[in-house]
């Protein structure tokens, strides 16, 4: 008897086959619009309008989305090799954390002049150098975020998978795939969407690129929204949050949600947790036949590349060219030389310049600022670490609530700030409390996103168990949950602080109109400066925040991953 050919029926393309191959073809045409558009010569800047009519809103929407899509390219690229390199060496990682510490907190804002014109300079007279520099800043406000998400899973893989990965044999090739990265993907999905969301409040300020006395203005949702601030139109500012609303609904159904229940099956358990029912754009994109097939052959070539026998086997021996102790003393002398030297220059600098008066009150300003920090971060921990872990266990009600969060992380938290200077001034509140909300309005929802991630992949086992012992109450919170979520809660917290550093300079300073009203602290200090043009009081505001960002960092943070790593694994 023969059998009908049943591989040749099933890989014919179907309606559903045609319809998503119509929105791939309207992806790439559009993608080639805008490609198009950055070859194109600059013409003349300062004669760049963008227009408040609602008719361009759409047009301006996709050139931000591609341009935000971009820089979480760059940023996935970033993660895979710096953090993966600061996790998986240690001698390295006593010099790259400190530095991604450093680069999560320093504002972007305040050495933009120099990436801007190295950018303008790599196509001059061409749209793309311009572009280039919308798409770095953008990444600024994404990578960080991820990159400490994935060292982070790294750090607390549990040694019984460990020992399951040498039992087996895998190189270290093998072992990183078919273990590190899908025990990290639920974290990183999360912390890409949470990146995406915070790349909003950046592309306000992006996409009017200054060179000397030549303003760039790139057309987008962001330039749009400084137009209409500008105008003081704010039915345009309403149309561009609206169509802001759009987009994050659109990419979040058409990808997010999609990536969220795929990375579901990489939950670390052995009994089957609480699921959800697929997304509708999944179960579409598994009804297709050609696109289907197209898919399974391409994972399945992924999987024998993550499967290539490269790297060291675990039973080969480890031969170093240095004692390990001897090593690590070379890096850390190393990166304490480099310390040295620029505290040295640092020195020489404000000896010259300012006074070691002015050097101890920017460390006073700096200390008003760090209770700022603490007091916010603790507040927000204590609100979002609950919801959290409540919509992180109920994955219906997370899909349900993750368009809502994604657009309140992605809502521009400057659009508060005259909010705030109206009622501060109305009931003669004092600014430098009432203005320390605003410092955590953009980065709170770094704990929420990671509080889910960690929630969502806690094993279901673990929950089972719980529920027959009877852990209830404050007793499953403390010996339960929150040990499970601790390492997710850390990387949350760690990139909510480094923004709150961030956003100081923003929201210690804040105007409405004719009014300005100013908290004393570090990020006033370096936005006054900044303002007055005194570049040596900024170079030593910057200075001093870096080093209280790193010194937190050192004493509280890196502790705190470090006993998550000992202690808060799952074995």
């Amino acid at each position: 008897m023969r059998l009908p050919a049943t591989d040749s029926i099933s890989s014919r393309p179907n309606l559903f086959d045609f319809a998503a191959l119509l929105c791939m073809l309207g992806l790439a045409v559009a993608v080639g619009s805008i490609a198009r558009h950055t070859l194109a010569p600059l013409g003349a800047p300062d004669a760049a309008v963008i227009h408040l009519d609602p008719a361009y809103l759409p047009g301006y929407a996709v050139r931000t989305t591609l341009r935000m899509f971009a820089a979480l390219l760059a940023s996935l690229l970033f993660t895979f090799t710096y953090a993966v390199w600061a996790a998986k060496s240690r001698r390295a990682g006593l010099l790259l954390v400190p530095v991604l510490d450093i680069l999560q907190s320093i504002p972007i804002l305040g050495f933009l002049t120099f990436t801007v014109v190295f950018f303008m300079s790599l196509f001059p007279g061409r749209v793309l150098g311009a572009e280039l520099a919308v798409i770095f800043t953008i990444f600024t406000s994404q990578a960080w975020n991820m990159a400490f998400s994935m060292y982070q899973s790294l750090k607390t893989v549990p040694p019984d998978l460990e020992e399951v990965s040498r039992g087996f044999g895998l190189s270290s090739w093998q072992r990183f795939w078919r273990l590190e990265v899908p025990y990290a993907m639920p974290g990183l999905v999360w912390n890409t969407m949470m990146s995406m969301s915070g790349g909003w409040f950046m592309v306000v300020f992006s996409e009017t690129v200054s060179v000397g006395n030549t303003s760039v203005v790139l057309p987008g949702i962001g330039s749009y929204i400084g137009a209409a601030v500008e105008a003081r139109n704010i039915g345009a500012v309403g149309e561009a949050i609206l169509a802001m609303l759009a987009v994050i609904l659109l990419y979040d159904q058409l990808l997010f949600r999609p990536l969220v229940a795929w990375s579901a099956r990489f939950r670390f358990e052995t009994t089957q947790g609480a699921v959800a029912s697929d997304p509708w754009m999944l179960a579409l994109l598994r009804r297709t036949r050609l696109l289907n097939r197209a898919s399974r052959l391409f994972g399945d070539m992924l999987t024998s590349v993550g499967g290539l026998p490269l790297g060291k086997r675990p039973t080969a021996p480890r031969r170093d060219l240095m004692p390990r102790r001897v090593g690590d003393g070379l890096w850390l002398g190393l990166l304490l030389v480099v310390v040295a030297v620029a505290g040295y220059e640092v020195v020489a600098y404000v000896r010259a310049s300012l006074s070691w008066h002015e050097v101890a009150r920017v460390l006073l300003l700096g200390i008003y600022t760090l209770i700022r920090v603490v007091a916010m971060i603790l507040l927000a921990s204590l609100v979002w670490v609950p919801a959290g872990v409540w919509l992180g266990l109920r994955p219906v009600w997370a899909r349900r609530a993750q368009p809502v969060v994604q657009f309140m992380a992605a809502f521009p938290a400057n659009l508060f700030y005259p909010v705030f200077v109206v009622a501060i001034v109305h009931w003669h509140l004092s600014s430098n409390i009432w203005l320390t909300p605003l410092m955590i309005l953009g980065t709170q929802w770094y704990i929420l996103f990671n509080v889910i991630a960690g929630a969502a992949a806690f094993p279901g086992d673990m929950l089972e168990a719980a529920r027959n012992f009877q852990i209830r109450g404050w007793r499953w919170w403390i010996r339960v949950i929150l040990p499970g979520i601790f390492p997710y809660y850390v990387t949350g917290a760690l990139t909510a602080s480094g923004g709150a550093w961030n956003a100081a300079i923003a929201a210690e300073v804040a105007s409405w109109g004719k009014t300005t009203l100013v908290a004393d602290g570090l990020g006033s200090y370096i936005a006054q400066a900044t303002t007055a043009g005194q570049p040596a009081r900024v170079a030593l505001g910057m200075v001093a925040m870096a080093g209280f960002v790193i010194c937190f960092n050192r004493l509280v943070w890196r502790p705190l991953y470090e006993f998550a790593s000992r202690r808060l694994t799952f074995a």
